[in-house]
């Protein structure tokens, strides 16, 4: 074995390219001339100034993670046959007139009827809003829905 023969393990580390059609010559990545070439360049971005000018939106209140829109309270329709007599009218305030459903923070809550369960009563249900299965169950025995 000679000298010539022998093979390096890992490769020489090509030098660093210099003048144009290098990759770091000349501006070295520094663009042209003035104050965007020397060293501690930094112009503050003219957008910033604009943007800081704007009125921030500042979220929504305690609790962030909170719907804005509120869902509406359930009840179904063997709870209502639990509770009212035939030919009574319900409405969100009946319910609550009857403790079916409590109030928020003072409000009458929006109600929305579901179709569990059967029904032998005329009701008249106004106000509140309903699935398609309760409604087919309610106009079924007689009653409606405004």
């Amino acid at each position: 074995m000679q000298l010539h023969n022998l093979i390096p393990k890992t490769k020489n580390k090509k030098t660093m390219l210099v003048g144009r059609g290098g990759k770091r010559g000349k501006t070295s990545g520094r663009g042209g001339k003035g104050q965007t070439a020397r060293a501690g360049n930094k112009k503050r971005p003219e957008l910033r100034d604009f943007i800081k000018r704007i009125p921030k939106l500042r979220g929504r209140g305690v609790n962030q993670n909170k719907s804005p829109n509120t869902k509406p309270t359930i009840v179904n329709l063997d709870m209502i046959e639990a509770v009212f007599e035939t030919g009574a009218v319900i409405s969100p305030a009946t319910l609550i007139e009857k403790k079916t459903i409590s109030t928020l923070d003072g409000r009458v809550p929006q109600v929305k009827i579901l179709g569990a369960g059967d029904i032998t009563k005329k009701f008249v249900i106004e106000n509140c809003l309903i699935s398609k299965q309760a409604k087919e169950k309610v106009e079924k025995v007689g009653g409606s829905v405004k």
